[in-house]
């Protein structure tokens, strides 16, 4: 009897096996990974923030903006750092609520891995946060691609909100969306 060497063993599976998405607080050892979507105008162009344009820049960054933050993240893809996300509290009155922005370099872009990213990045800080009853996140109109990964993490659409950020010294149209921490749960 001669057997086929390249079946497949019984215990196999043919689909392709998913990414494990994971959120980790940056460290300084993350510089290189943070240049590759932080120095990228594709993933910049919707950020007050242009891109960085050498490592020591991006040190400097992380340094004194992230690495203080009181919540900023690191997306990461099987472990490796791929993006971040960030939820800046309210203060004093508007302590129940939080915004909320993330972005991903752009070789893993279309893979559903912002969403799986930013719902489990609201399951934390509503965990992390009780007194959190709304987070809220703003899309450039002209980035739809945004807000469709808001919706698909739960998000609701509030509307247009009329030259309401100013990029890089241009006033910009956004949609406001908000999740609430009363909602229906994450999807």
């Amino acid at each position: 009897m001669q057997t086929d060497s390249s079946a497949v063993p019984p215990n196999h599976d043919h689909r392709k096996q998913e990414p494990e998405i994971t959120l980790r607080p940056f460290d300084l050892s993350d510089v290189g990974a943070f240049m590759t979507w932080a120095s990228d105008p594709r993933v910049t162009r919707f950020q007050r923030r242009g891109p960085c344009t050498s490592e020591e820049d991006a040190r400097r960054y992380l340094t004194d903006h992230v690495l203080p933050h009181p919540w900023y993240r690191a997306i990461c893809v099987d472990g490796s750092p791929v993006g971040s996300i960030n939820a800046k509290p309210g203060q004093g009155e508007e302590r129940f609520k939080a915004s909320i922005a993330y972005r991903l370099a752009y070789q893993h872009w279309g893979r559903g891995i912002a969403t799986a990213a930013l719902r489990a990045a609201v399951s934390s800080l509503l965990e992390e946060w009780p007194h959190l009853e709304r987070l809220e996140a703003i899309a450039e109109v002209e980035n739809p691609a945004s807000q469709r990964v808001l919706e698909k993490a739960g998000f609701l659409r509030e509307g247009p909100l009329r030259k309401y950020v100013m990029l890089r010294g241009k006033s910009r149209d956004v949609v406001m969306y908000s999740l609430l921490a009363t909602g229906p749960k994450l999807r």
